[in-house]
């Protein structure tokens, strides 16, 4: 029988009920009672998740896809591959060396975090030694394999392919190609896979992403060896790719002995016409329609129209499934209509209306398997409701505003380029500001306490009025500026208060988003983002910033920089329309923000941060698609910044990817100053800027934001010595890796203090050297 099924699950619950556990977690004493306590929320959240996956429809519930903090930390402990540098022992790991792995500890920094693939979910980076040991590890695949058959479940265990694990890694202490570990590590996949197969586990997901990238011929020429050596030992495989098009590796895939291959047919619908010509006898094809990183009802009849060829060859060898896990989307839709927070946190039912989440999903992909088997009219009304849905939104008045796409058509060359080059205006910038060397700042953020939290809360249910919550954000202004002070920092920052997030927040007042109130996705462990639906046709009503940074400045002589969300990061973080280019929904964005820029500066702002973390992520996977994204990107970068006199700073902030392979798109942003993050790589980073002879103003971070360690002022100071070999000290900031919204005054505090300590101390040296 034809089967559905998904590739995983959202782990962190309708509710975010996993955050909560985590953060409770953390700031308990961690005993043995704590870990049970935290156990207990995971074994819940995977209970109710694999029910509403088996009352749905679905033939098989998805088991190994709720990891504690991350899936590839969760594979590394599963096969022994800890970092040394820990002394942990991955068969009696502990929930808080778990955790200190990712968040680091005293002892030692935390393993190295960046982006999955082109997402914004944020992943552990496996570090390979020469001396890397693979071996036994946890349990918890076989624990909750077991949890799910006493439940009474069909299970399909999934494991991260051998392969992908060790593409994602990060070579160490001299090895020189992580590949060459594959040989030790194929026998722990093989007792992995045996084991699973004992248990009664009758297909295993293994997912390989990288088969979408550009694979060198290495990684190709092993492949079939290494599905060869599992597939003795294995139950049925399902190799999944995702995240693109397979097709350039079609004929090493179709030969690989497993039972079977997924494809996303969401990014690459075309390719399945290419797969199905002389799809092997003995393997299933799981057509991976249902989009699992966009938000928009599907369309049904569209995708069976495009399953009727496959599944008249195929039968039932043909499976319906997700695109990819659906770990990207929100859990419910249902969550929408209860407990809302205020009025304007409600999607109207119009907007409602065209939105799927992952339970809806669930659905979807269930209704689209009976109508292939059964034929459509047996679900009619599902499929009309989809239809009509679908059609709804394409005809809706509400989407195109004829003034946006008129401003697009009057654009210019010159409004995407400054009046002069970078030389010229550092000049201006420089005699305006009169800063030391070394000038130290921060990203933007600082604590959201409870306080605050509480407060914007407040104010949005209508407990406290505009002038209540006005004050009550100026009196954390002016407490982030207090402290700024204090420590000694050159340029400041207003702290964001009012800011619940950095693309949400505006996305709270640019026409054409929508705002959710539960509509939370996992970024990292237990950061959870809601990222605004991007509907229609993007403008900005009013400015949106201006009040806030100018009341920042009038209380400093200091300069305050302005903070705003790059174009680029809010189309990324965002579920974007699928009715028109995302370049041209960047452009919108981009003339959106470039009113904010002007405004800015109009109302005396000197230095303005337009944040584009999501650069490298929105990368496409494929190098033949880079140059195409890369124009409209950094157009829609100069398009939001170029609108300003040359003795304005243009800053730009980008964290947790590989920025190394696109060095010339971010020199082409022509941002001023660029602060960056090194920390956890040990400012590795700086060697591809210097070879690069990046051109521009940098500030490498120097303090790890997203680990609770503090670390000491000699190894901020040692990390600015080191940023010194790579990049001259009239071009060198001073900062942290990112904002600071997720840690605690005390831990701040002590931080910016060090690094500010750190800088003085190696201007004395530079002073000296003079």
């Amino acid at each position: 029988m034809s089967v559905a099924h998904i590739l995983g699950f959202p782990r962190i619950g309708a509710r975010r009920e996993w955050k909560f556990a985590l953060e409770a977690f953390w700031r308990s004493a961690q005993t043995s009672e704590d870990a049970a306590a935290l156990n207990q929320v995971a074994h819940t959240l995977r209970a109710r998740h694999w029910a509403l996956q088996r009352d749905a429809g679905l033939d098989y519930v998805t088991v190994g896809d709720f990891a504690g903090y991350d899936h590839v930390l969760d594979t590394l402990a599963h096969v022994g591959a800890l970092p040394a540098r820990f002394g942990f022992d991955a068969q009696s790991l502990t929930l808080a060396q778990y955790f200190q792995m990712a968040r680091g500890h005293a002892g030692q920094p935390a393993m190295e975090m960046t982006k999955w693939f082109d997402t914004n979910y944020h992943y552990i980076v496996p570090e390979y030694t020469p001396d890397t040991h693979f071996g036994a590890g946890t349990e918890g695949l076989f624990d909750a394999l077991t949890e799910a058959q006493t439940a009474g479940h069909r299970a399909k265990p999934v494991l991260l392919g051998p392969l992908t694990l060790l593409w994602l890694g990060k070579e160490r202490d001299g090895l020189q190609d992580r590949l060459t570990l594959l040989p030790r590590l194929l026998p722990v996949y093989c007792q992995l896979l045996a084991r699973l197969r004992a248990a009664g586990a009758a297909w295993v997901q293994l997912d390989e992403p990288i088969f979408a990238l550009d694979l060198p011929p290495a990684w190709r020429a092993v492949a079939h060896s290494t599905y060869a050596q599992l597939a003795q030992v294995a139950p049925q495989l399902l190799l999944t790719t995702y995240f693109g098009a397979v097709t350039e590796h079609m004929a090493l895939l179709k030969a690989l002995p497993v039972a079977g291959l997924h494809l996303d047919l969401a990014r690459a619908p075309n390719q399945l016409e290419a797969f199905l010509e002389d799809w092997p006898a003995d393997k299933i094809l799981s057509a991976g329609m249902v989009d699992g990183r966009n938000i928009w009802r599907h369309d049904l009849d569209s995708s069976l129209n495009h399953l009727k060829e496959a599944h008249a060859r195929l039968g039932d060898r043909l499976w319906v499934a997700s695109s990819c896990s659906l770990l990207h989307v929100p859990v419910d839709l249902q969550s929408e209509l209860e407990n809302t927070r205020s009025a304007s946190t409600v999607l109207d039912p119009e907007l409602r209306s065209w939105l799927a989440f992952a339970t809806q999903k669930l659905d979807e992909i269930v209704a689209l398997r009976r109508a292939l088997v059964a034929g459509r009219q047996n679900v009619s009304k599902v499929f009309d409701a989809a239809t009509q849905a679908c059609s709804a939104r394409r005809t809706s008045t509400r989407i195109h505003h004829a003034f946006v796409a008129q401003r697009l058509a009057e654009l210019t060359e010159s409004d995407a380029q400054r009046n002069a080059p970078y030389e010229q205006r550092a000049l201006l910038q420089r005699e305006r500001f009169k800063l030391p060397r070394l000038p130290t700042t921060t990203i933007g953020s600082f604590p959201q306490t409870l306080e605050i939290r509480q407060a914007r809360a407040d104010f949005k249910q209508g407990r406290i009025g505009h002038l209540d919550y006005l004050e009550a954000m100026r009196a954390h202004i002016r407490d982030a500026l207090t402290r700024q002070n204090e420590y000694g920092l050159d340029v400041l920052v207003h702290g964001e208060a009012e800011r619940n997030d950095m693309v949400e927040y505006f996305g709270e007042l640019l026409a054409g988003f929508a705002i959710t109130a539960h509509g939370w996705v996992q970024s990292y462990g237990s950061r959870c983002v809601k990222p605004p639906l991007i509907y229609g046709d993007v403008y900005a009503p009013e400015p949106m910033t201006v009040g806030w940074t100018t009341y920042a400045q009038q209380q400093t002589d200091k300069p305050v920089k302005g903070m705003l969300t790059g174009p680029v990061t809010m189309l990324q973080w965002a579920f974007v329309r699928d009715d028109q280019p995302r370049a041209t929904t960047a452009l919108q964005i981009a003339l959106a923000l470039r009113d904010e820029v002007c405004a800015l500066e109009e109302a005396g702002i000197g230095m303005i941060q337009i944040d584009e973390p999501a650069l490298r992520e929105g990368l496409p996977l494929k190098v033949g698609d880079h140059a195409a994204y890369l124009a409209w990107a950094i157009r829609a970068f100069k398009l939001a910044s170029s609108g300003v006199a040359n003795h304005t700073q243009i800053h730009t902030h980008m964290c947790y990817s590989e920025f190394s392979d696109i060095l010339p798109a971010i020199a082409a942003l022509d941002a001023d100053v660029l602060s960056i993050e090194t920390t956890r790589s040990n400012m590795e980073l700086l060697t591809s800027f210097a070879d690069f002879a990046y051109p521009n103003e940098i500030g490498p971070g120097v303090y790890d934001i997203h680990s609770p360690r503090v670390p000491t002022t000699e190894e901020m100071a040692g990390l600015i010595q080191l940023a010194l070999e790579h990049i001259p000290a009239d071009r060198l900031w001073v900062n942290p890796d990112c904002g600071l919204k997720t840690r605690d005054w005390a831990q701040v505090d002590e931080a910016l203090t060090r690094m500010v300590k750190a800088a003085q101390q190696v201007r004395g040296v530079l002073a000296r050297a003079a």
